[in-house]
C-alpha cells in the first residue's frame, strides 16, 4: 500500500534532530577490524504514533477509513524522530561500539571476543526496547515470542473488517512461515 503524505508533510511543523555524517562514521571506525550490521527492517514501523495523533494520518481505502498507529513512512518527521529513538536506546554504547545511521546499527571492535560481548549487550538492549521481531542468523530465523503470543491470543475475528485487521498484524511474519497463505 502506498499512502501519499505531501498533504500533512506540508503542515507538519518539521523537527530537526542532528543526523550523523559519513566523514565521522568512517573516522570512527578507523583500527577496527571486526564489524556485525543490524538492520532493524521497517524500523519507522516500530514506533508507536503519539497517541491522539493517529487520526492526522488517516488514509481511506475501497474498505473504510484507517488511521495508523505506527509511524509510517513517508511522513517528513519519521527519519529524525527514528533517529532520536536509536539514540537514546543506544545512547551508552554510541562512540564506543556502536553507529547508529536511522534504522542500521553498526557494531565494530578489533577482537572477535569483544565483538560477541558487544553483540550480546547491544541485542539485549534492543530486545528490552522491543525493537526487533525476527533475528537471522546462520542457525535460521527465529521470533520474538511476546510478537507472536499476540497473534496466538488475538480474538477471533467476526467480521470482514477484524479479518483484514488480523491479517495485517499476521502478514509480518509471512515470509517465516512456510504455510502462511
Amino acid at each position: 500500500m502506498c499512502i501519499d503524505s505531501r498533504a500533512i508533510n506540508k503542515i507538519t511543523i518539521k523537527y530537526r534532530y542532528p543526523i550523523p555524517r559519513l566523514d565521522d562514521m568512517l573516522d570512527e571506525l578507523f583500527g577496527y577490524c571486526v564489524f556485525t550490521k543490524i538492520d532493524l527492517n521497517s524500523g519507522y514501523n516500530q514506533s508507536r504514533m503519539k497517541e491522539d495523533n493517529e487520526w492526522k494520518i488517516a488514509f481511506k481505502t475501497k474498505y473504510g477509513l484507517y488511521e495508523w498507529l505506527m509511524v509510517s513512512f513517508g511522513l517528513t518527521n519519521a527519519p529524525n524522530t527514528f533517529m532520536r529513538i536509536m539514540n537514546r536506546v543506544l545512547c551508552s554504547f554510541i562512540g564506543k561500539f556502536v553507529i547508529i545511521y536511522f534504522d542500521d546499527i553498526l557494531i565494530y571492535s578489533k577482537t572477535l571476543d569483544k565483538h560477541v560481548e558487544y553483540l550480546h549487550v547491544a541485542l539485549n538492549v534492543l530486545r528490552e526496547n522491543k525493537l526487533y521481531g525476527i533475528l537471522k542468523n546462520s542457525k535460521g530465523i527465529s521470533v520474538d515470542e511476546e510478537k507472536v503470543k499476540t497473534i496466538r491470543e488475538w480474538p477471533t475475528p467476526k467480521n470482514a473488517n477484524e479479518v483484514r485487521s488480523f491479517h495485517g498484524l499476521a502478514i509480518f511474519y509471512r515470509r517465516i512461515v512456510s504455510t502462511f497463505k
